[in-house]
């Protein structure tokens, strides 16, 4: 029973995707609501009945042999265990109310049928990408999700920007896939397999702790979910994959695409573990992510780019617990942030359609009571953020991360962990207060059109209001029997410090918001515009110019590369011949000209030459 009510969920997706695909744009814009948000719908309630029914033991459902080849016959099969439906569950529910929010978003939107049917795929290929029991399939669902971003960043095509948004992140996550698909194969050549249960098995008995096979498999592991999780240096695609549409920036950065690194080595931990540089490697690397895209977000003006480089930095917390080997802690924020960033995400898309359109932060304001809705949701989701004590889900989770960071003696990363709740609040409260606060900056923000639909509207906005609070925190279920012994397991010596010292960084990003935004708002302004500061300012605005020195280094020389080469060099030297003969044809063919005084002009001009150099030849003749 559990097994074909697994299946139903994973089917459903793909099954809306093919109606609405197939459907050559027949549907009127209600059907493709109803068929598009309706499978994710269904497969939610699918995936609610298979945790009802999970026995609590891991399950494999093989599908069919996808492909034998010798000794390789990878399936398509389905492995289900406790981590699997989590993700399935976050996917799903988590899902169902953007689809749900997008019939609101996008009404009067042209091609509504194209936006379900990428967005259910999208969806399928998530739940592919998580219940896969090899990593072929795996990878299949992770090049699947590729896609769909790059059809859905670039939904509104007809504006090139947007489209070289979409080619952007393409590209970018392009390339951690090669690295991805490189362990795959060094994975295979060294394991003899590519399913998940058996590596895990495999590796640490074939593999030495620390061994140059088990670093290279993991680093190449690690590049691939730096590019999907947006992670220093593949990070620079995430910003400008807020050129599509509000609902799709919530579906990628909360349940599906930028998670999808944190779950690839929380599920290949037996991997990383034998790997102990590399899983350091990972807490650095998630520490740096968070600390330079939270610095970012504290100068961006528009509310989806400010947004962006929060998930950025709240996914590096998530690497940063798996740097320590905190993999349950990495998957518990994993939950409670889908919660609280598609919470911001569609409360920032019901500010921008109720304004016009308008996201600009400095054309916005004074919007808390005509826009109370809104309102209320970033105030729930804003505080999760912060991780405010007690009453948010964020808080529960990113205590865990810290503990475990404090657990492991990693002191640096603590100190990481702590500095990031402080601009996080910092960033969060003037975020806030430049949307719904103060005087408005425009017509748009002083004469907006609340959203009025109670269902799709309303609903996902209270659902997910209500998951970011503590009780999202209590539906989490804990995996910890699933993953090896997190540092801090089994003790809670100096947790009530790192308690108090985590509210204490809260409480300190939230007073020192309240007092440069609302205090020494004109200084602070004053201070930005001139000087060190208007460079430093400039600086976290271009986001550490990441973009800048990769154009330099990488885009131009690329660009003069295919200027030098647009004429192959190559092939011009292979038809050098060709055009040799077809000179001298060309030549040949001018003397057959049919005038018999010029064939006689050359028989007597050969004779001659002929006559003259046997002559030499004679005289030279001893």
């Amino acid at each position: 029973m559990m097994a074909a009510t697994v299946v139903l969920s994973f089917l459903l997706p793909l099954a809306g995707t093919l109606l609405l695909a197939l459907s050559a744009g027949r549907l009127g814009a209600r059907m493709s609501v109803i068929i598009g948000v309706g499978s994710v719908g269904l497969a939610a309630l699918a995936t609610a009945r298979a945790l009802i029914l999970y026995p609590g033991t891991p399950e494999t459902i093989t599908l069919w042999t996808w492909m034998a080849v010798g000794d390789f016959r990878p399936t398509i099969g389905l492995a289900v265990d406790g981590l699997a439906l989590v993700m399935m569950a976050v996917i799903t529910g988590v899902g169902f109310l953007i689809h749900l929010f997008a019939a609101w978003y996008m009404t009067g939107e042209a091609g509504i049928t194209r936006f379900y049917a990428w967005m259910n795929l999208f969806v399928f290929s998530m739940l592919l990408l998580v219940l896969g029991d090899n990593l072929l399939l795996l990878f299949l669902g992770w090049e699947g999700v590729g896609l769909c971003s790059y059809l859905l960043i670039g939904y509104y095509y007809q504006k090139s920007a947007n489209g070289q948004a979409a080619f952007k992140a393409f590209i970018v996550t392009r390339i951690g896939d090669v690295f991805l698909a490189l362990g795959l194969f060094l994975i295979f050549r060294e394991l003899g397999t590519l399913n998940i249960r058996e590596i895990l098995v495999r590796a640490p008995q074939l593999w030495q702790e620390g061994g140059t096979t088990a670093t290279i498999a993991a680093l190449l592991v690690l590049g691939g979910a730096l590019g999907k999780s947006a992670q220093v240096p593949l990070h620079t695609w995430l910003p400008d994959a807020m050129a599509g549409p509000t609902p799709v920036s919530a579906l990628i950065h909360a349940a599906t695409m930028v998670t999808a690194g944190v779950y690839l080595i929380a599920r290949l931990n037996g991997l990383f573990l034998l790997a102990p540089d590399v899983l350091l490697l990972v807490g650095i690397i998630g520490a740096v992510s968070m600390l330079l895209a939270a610095f970012a977000a504290l100068a961006q003006t528009d509310i989806k780019r400010v947004l962006a480089y929060s998930t950025m930095s709240q996914i590096g917390y998530m690497f940063l617990a798996l740097g320590v080997g905190a993999f349950d802690a990495a998957i518990f924020h994993l939950v409670t942030h889908a919660f609280f960033k598609a919470l911001l995400f569609l409360s920032a898309g019901s500010v921008i359609v109720s304004c016009h359109h308008e996201q600009d932060m400095t054309r916005l304001g004074g919007l808390w009571r005509k826009l109370p809705v809104a309102w209320v949701g970033f105030l729930a989701g804003g505080s999760a953020l912060v991780a405010l004590p007690l009453v948010t889900a964020g808080f529960y989770s990113k205590d865990e991360i810290l503990w475990q960071a404090m657990a492991a003696g990693n002191h640096g990363l603590l100190a990481a962990g702590l500095l990031g709740a402080v601009l996080t609040g910092i960033y969060t409260v003037r975020l806030i207060l430049g949307i719904f606060h103060g005087q408005p900056g425009s017509d748009h923000a002083r004469n907006p059109e609340p959203g009025s639909s109670p269902v799709t509207h309303h609903l996902p906005l209270v659902v997910l209001a209500i998951l970011s609070s503590f009780v999202g925190a209590w539906l989490y279920p804990g995996l910890d029997t699933l993953f090896p012994a997190a540092p801090g397991e089994g003790t809670d010596a100096g947790h009530t410090l790192l308690q108090l010292l985590a509210i204490g960084a809260v409480i300190s990003g939230l007073v020192l918001a309240g007092w440069l935004f609302l205090l020494r708002g004109n200084w602070l302004n004053q201070l930005v515009a001139q000087g060190c500061g208007r460079r430093l300012w400039s600086l976290w605005h271009h986001a550490w110019g990441f973009d800048a020195l990769f154009d330099r280094l990488l885009v131009r020389p690329w660009q003069l590369a295919v200027t030098l080469l647009r004429h192959d060099l190559i092939n011009l030297a292979m038809n050098l011949p060709a055009l040799v003969a077809r000179a001298l044809n060309s030549g040949l063919v001018r003397t057959q000209n049919g005038r018999v005084r010029s064939y006689a002009t050359v028989m007597v001009l050969g004779v001659t030459i002929i006559l003259t150099v046997m002559a030499l030849a004679a005289g030279g003749a001893p």
